[in-house]
Order: structure tokens, then C-alpha cells, then sequence
């Protein structure tokens, strides 16, 4: 199994890029925020999620181990393939995707390319009952010039969704509760500020 690419951009298609390692040029399918990042001739590292099939092997690229993850968390709900996938990342990068499952948003997952409202509807409430993606491998940085590595929840808001859940609030609520509290504030507020607003939201 590839994990990921490091090597040359040869060339940038609608939906694939041409990665170029070690004279050998592996075609790499990706959405289209992440191909919109991508520079011909320019050195470029991927996280790579392998699809092996019986009459193909398909490599899908990622800016960073996060996306990848999630990538693959996603089509373990049903009605969700790789394409549907790429179509939700591209539509909400992982710390958006977090907050509409943890508010269960249904609209937000409306706005992606193939999802309809029967299937957005299912990935609010099937995604809310699931733990975030497993198999995260740790350590990896975003392998695109000027594409930050997202992070499932910052250390405010982890902090917070932890205190509310010391106080007797159940996971998802708790969650949910920070996700909606944390859009009261332009920037990234500090834990106690944040749990204020959150326990605000629960007792609505």
C-alpha cells in the first residue's frame, strides 16, 4: 500500500495530477481544491488513500493525513463512494466538516457535488453517531506550500467539549454545543470564554 508521494508535479488534470518520483510517474486522482494547489514542475508531497480493485488500482491524493483520514472515514456511511467523498472535502475542508457533524448540518452537507438532501441527511445523523476517523497516522505535516494541516478541533475547543463532558454532558451534545458556541467568535476564542458560551448553548 502507498501512504504517501513525494515528488515533481509533471502535470494537473481536471481530477488527477501526475506525480513524478524517482522517474516514475504515478496518477493521482484528487478533488479539486487540492489539484487548484498544485504547480507543474514543483516538489510536492501526498497523502496517498489506495483503492485496490479487480481490474484497477486507484491512488487519491491529499494535502494533508487529515483529509486522507476523513477520505476514508466518510464512505463507511452507505451511499458514499470515493467521488461523493472528494465532493464533500472539496466542499468543507476537515474543521468545517467537524463542526457540521458535530451540529448535524444538514444543509452543509447539502452544498456538496452528489449529495442530495436524503443523503446529507444521513451523513449528519450517521456521522454524529460515529468517533472521527481512525487510523490517523500522527506526525505528518501538510505536504502543500501554503495549505496549513487542519486539525480535527483546535486545543480551545477540545478543551472545552472535555470540561462539558466532566460536567455530566454526553459527547455529541457537548460537541455540538462548542460547535455553535464557536461561531460567536471571528477568531479562535480561549477555552474558558468557550465554555461559557457552550454551557449558554446547552441550556437553551
Amino acid at each position: 500500500m502507498i501512504g504517501s508521494l513525494q515528488g515533481v508535479v509533471g502535470a494537473v488534470g481536471e481530477d488527477t495530477a501526475l506525480i513524478e518520483v524517482n522517474g516514475v510517474g504515478y496518477l493521482v486522482q484528487s478533488g479539486s481544491r487540492t489539484l487548484s494547489r498544485l504547480t507543474t514542475g514543483a516538489t510536492v508531497k501526498l497523502f496517498i488513500e489506495t483503492h485496490v480493485r479487480e481490474d484497477a488500482i486507484r491512488l487519491f491524493g491529499f494535502g494533508s493525513e487529515e483529509e486522507r483520514a476523513w477520505f476514508a472515514h466518510l464512505q463507511t456511511i452507505p451511499g458514499v463512494g470515493a467521488k461523493v467523498a472528494l465532493g464533500i472535502l472539496d466542499a468543507m475542508p476537515p474543521t468545517v466538516l467537524v463542526d457540521a457533524i458535530a451540529l448535524q448540518d444538514k444543509a452543509a452537507f447539502a452544498r456538496a457535488n452528489g449529495v442530495g438532501p436524503k443523503l446529507a441527511a444521513r451523513l449528519a445523523t450517521e456521522l454524529a453517531a460515529k468517533q472521527g476517523p481512525k487510523g490517523l497516522i500522527s506526525g505528518g505535516a501538510s505536504g502543500i506550500a501554503s495549505a496549513p494541516m487542519a486539525a480535527n478541533t483546535n486545543g480551545s475547543r477540545a478543551e472545552a467539549v472535555s470540561a462539558l463532558v466532566n460536567l455530566g454532558i454526553d459527547q455529541s451534545s457537548a460537541a455540538r454545543a462548542v460547535a455553535a458556541a464557536a461561531k460567536q467568535f471571528d477568531a479562535d476564542a480561549p477555552a474558558p470564554e468557550l465554555i461559557r458560551a457552550a454551557l449558554k448553548e446547552v441550556s437553551r
